[in-house]
């Protein structure tokens, strides 16, 4: 069973999927988004969902260091939503505190250049994301 992980912003939706042992989650892609525009990005994902056969998708809550939900978790909530109602397979949020920073620093130990961050910093943090719902389910 394949999984997807995103990893949702205003500009920006980091995509990640696992093999199908649901074991490993590879960084797929950025998708870029206009939030305000309603420019979600579904056409992309219902892409990779039919590619991929894609049975459960997992989206990262960015949740307040205190445990609340913030402006960003609420979107994500909603965002979580419209793929049930648009997908018809199972969503689950995941507790992606501190994901993007953890991929922040993967990327400058690594010394990949300011430039290269910005264009892999999405994807990387679904993957975080993802993997997170992978070791959880071992």
């Amino acid at each position: 069973m394949r999984i997807l992980g995103l990893d949702v912003g205003s500009k920006t939706i980091g995509v990640a999927v696992s093999d199908e042992f649901g074991w490993t989650a590879q960084g797929l892609k950025t998708i870029q988004i206009k939030e305000e525009e309603q420019q979600s990005g579904l056409p992309e994902l219902e892409e990779i969902i039919n590619e991929y056969n894609i049975e459960k998708i997992i989206v990262g809550l960015p949740k307040n260091m205190n445990g609340t939900i913030g402006p960003r978790g609420e979107i994500s909530l909603q965002f979580a939503e419209v793929l049930k109602n648009k997908f018809h397979i199972p969503v689950e949020l995941w507790d992606e505190r501190l994901t993007t920073m953890a991929a922040e620093r993967v990327l400058l130990s690594a010394d990949v250049s300011r430039k290269k961050r910005k264009r892999v910093i999405d994807k990387m943090a679904a993957s975080l994301i993802l993997q997170g719902y992978l070791d959880s389910q071992s």
